[in-house]
């Protein structure tokens, strides 16, 4: 499952999801069901963590990013004309 995007197992998540509260599903099949939607969501999970860490990684780099606020295009100007 490692090889698995994000997108694709989050998309079988909502298709199992979907299946099992239509209700129409004999017992074993909502357990086998319900088995890959854990393993699934926990792929989801892991993958959102990895992000996250990057993501703070990225932030934790204060000394090579200054935050400022966005500037539009029009010579550095804000709508507001400051």
């Amino acid at each position: 499952m490692a090889e698995k995007k994000f997108e694709k197992a989050l998309e079988e998540l909502e298709e199992i999801v979907k299946q099992m509260e239509e209700g129409n599903m004999p017992l074993d099949e909502s357990l086998k069901a319900f088995e890959k939607g854990i393993k699934l969501s926990r792929f989801c999970a892991d993958k959102l963590d990895e992000a996250e860490r990057k993501v703070n990684l990225l932030l934790k780099e204060e000394d090579a990013l200054t935050l400022r606020p966005f500037e539009e295009k029009n010579g550095g100007k804000t709508k507001d004309g400051a």
